[in-house]
């Protein structure tokens, strides 16, 4: 290996005993090096021809049937197993990269221009990569594994459910589906597996107020639309802590305001917007009509009217518990006794996964990356090529089990 560790060793390098299979770490040069290439070559949201071409050339290489064109530049590789059986999950990886400047300084750092991997998603697409030339080349298993490389989770732009529309689910018949993410700040060697909500759901919403403009020096001839803004501000900040269950779980941030072209003049109009974080389809509901009302009655005190825009967003990712379950089952068995971490906490990050795990059983695993990465979307992140090993081993025995 380029660092001078054995490959035999790498299951120890962080003192930890790991359960890793032999053939995928003895291919660690490999998957370093395409997921260094992945780096070097980043593409953003549906723009991913040139890394949809690379994988479509590696799965080929590996002997698996690829199916292209799901939300543009997804694929999807059929690895049939060499026993007979009617079940088949799939394994989801997400291929796009940040419209973002990198400053590592790396060797391998992007040769685009505005363009980084600084969410790890070289990695995850590597990890299923060698995860998928493992499993082709022993086929151990009944039933039917499809490997899923999914184009624009970042942004908003929700290549998964441009997936699901483009017919991956009546096409690719399976029981479940799987996504893994790295994370920063858990240790190597860890994982987490929610039984139930992981990351929140997020929806942007805009509020237009609207008044009667005037004379900055008179505006007793005026109904004073940015004051109106003000008060909204202020009221909206009591949603949380005042109607919401403490127990539930909301983030409203207000991060757009909007108003008037001149200083002498009173505009007749001003926006407010900004985002909305819950965990359950109940609280967003709620919270959604609340930001409206709250909003519309501060106005009035000034004769203004409100009228709310909604952009909906990606919903909660809410693992099904007993695939949870099992998913931890897994990770102890590849990640030894105290590879199960159960401390962390849901986030108020959303995650376009959850329109696949709306549609079908299975859970969203997070794999540790280091306590000492930089964190996600940072200019300086580079995905931990220790994992590598680690979450393409972790596929591979999912398969095998959840297919036994």
């Amino acid at each position: 290996m380029k660092d001078g560790t054995k490959p035999e060793q790498l299951p120890y390098r962080m003192g930890k005993k790991m359960n890793l299979i032999k053939s995928i770490v003895d291919n660690q040069d490999d998957l370093m090096s395409w997921r260094q290439h992945l780096h070097q070559n980043p593409e953003i949201a549906y723009e991913e021809k040139d890394t949809s071409d690379f994988v479509a050339a590696k799965l080929e290489s590996f002997g698996i049937e690829v199916h292209r064109g799901f939300g543009g530049t997804g694929l999807v590789g059929v690895i049939q197993g060499n026993q007979p059986g009617d079940k088949a999950v799939g394994l989801r990886a997400d291929m796009d990269a940040l419209p973002m400047p990198e400053q590592t300084n790396l060797p391998y750092a992007s040769q685009r221009d505005g363009r980084m991997h600084a969410c790890g998603h070289d990695g995850h697409t590597t990890m299923l990569l060698g995860a998928a030339q493992h499993l082709a080349a022993t086929r151990d298993f009944p039933g039917t594994v499809y490997v899923i490389f999914q184009p624009a989770e970042e942004g908003g732009n929700a290549g998964a459910r441009s997936m699901i529309n483009d017919g991956l689910f009546e096409k690719f018949k399976m029981d479940s589906v799987w996504g893994m993410h790295n994370w920063p700040g858990l240790e190597v060697g860890r994982a987490v597996a929610h039984t139930g909500a992981a990351m929140a759901g997020a929806d942007i919403f805009i509020l237009t107020i609207d008044g009667k403009g005037g004379h900055a020096a008179m505006p007793q001839q005026s109904k004073d639309p940015v004051v109106a803004a003000g008060m909204t501000i202020m009221a909206l900040q009591t949603l949380i802590s005042r109607r919401l269950d403490p127990f539930d779980q909301a983030v409203i941030s207000l991060t757009r305001l909007d108003a008037g072209s001149a200083y002498n003049v009173i505009p007749s109009t001003a926006t407010v917007g900004g985002t909305l974080r819950t965990m359950k389809s109940e609280t967003r509901a709620q919270m959604l009509a609340e930001i409206e009302q709250v909003a519309s009655q501060a106005a009035s005190t000034l004769g203004c009217t409100v009228s709310m825009e909604l952009r909906p967003g990606y919903p909660p990712t809410i693992n099904h518990a007993a695939d949870a379950l099992f998913a931890r089952d897994v990770i102890g068995d590849v990640l030894g006794d105290n590879g199960v971490d159960t401390s962390l906490t849901p986030v108020m990050g959303a995650e376009d996964f959850s329109f696949m795990l709306q549609q079908k059983a299975g859970a969203y695993i997070w794999l540790g990356a280091g306590t000492d990465s930089e964190f996600l979307h940072s200019p300086h992140f580079d995905f931990n090529d220790d994992l590598l090993p680690i979450g393409a081993s972790l596929w591979v025995k999912l398969v095998e089990a959840k297919l036994a």
